[in-house]
């Protein structure tokens, strides 16, 4: 038997709304607009930026106020553009930071703002930068330190190891012989 023809568009119909759906899930899980909404653009430098992407989001007192559009390098410093929303002020005295959401999360642009007497506009650049920390650098620089601290404080005592855990006035411990 064939179906009619109601239930040829009835399943059709829902087959779309499925296409449709699955397409606004990948564009929202992509971070893709397709619509721009408005704003203005503000550049910052920074001399490490270890995992910013295009698509991440730009952040005041943890309120997501615009996203992070481009990424390029200038002058050896990683030159970044970000999209403000309509109505948000970055005063001059601004100071943009890179910050990681959770242990091992997503980073972002904090920008924590100023005492400064006027506004950026579009194209304005964010003067003062903190760049992101990063927690191999850190650990990297940890085990080095505690390596040459290490090997050069065993030097200087002519004691036997067989003393070695004995409070003064005891004698050594024989196991240990």
């Amino acid at each position: 038997m064939y179906a009619s023809w109601t239930t040829k568009v009835i399943v059709g119909l829902f087959a779309l709304a499925g296409i449709l759906a699955l397409a606004f899930l990948s564009l929202r899980l992509g971070k893709i607009e397709l619509f721009n909404n408005g704003g203005y653009i503000l550049y910052a430098n920074f001399d490490n930026i270890s995992g910013l992407k295009t698509g991440d989001g730009v952040e005041i007192a943890g309120v997501q106020v615009g996203k992070v559009v481009a990424i390029s390098l200038k002058d050896y410093r990683a030159h970044v553009a970000m999209r403000i929303n309509q109505g948000v002020h970055i005063d001059s005295e601004a100071i943009a930071s890179i910050k990681t959401s959770g242990i091992i999360g997503d980073k972002y642009v904090s920008v924590s703002l100023g005492a400064g007497e006027h506004d950026l506009g579009n194209d304005g650049v964010i003067r003062r930068t903190q760049s992101a920390f990063v927690l191999e650098d850190a650990i990297g620089q940890l085990i080095n330190s505690n390596n040459s601290s290490g090997s050069s404080g065993s030097g200087g005592s002519s004691g036997s190891a067989a003393g070695a855990g004995s409070k003064p006035g005891e004698a050594p411990d024989k196991s240990l012989q």
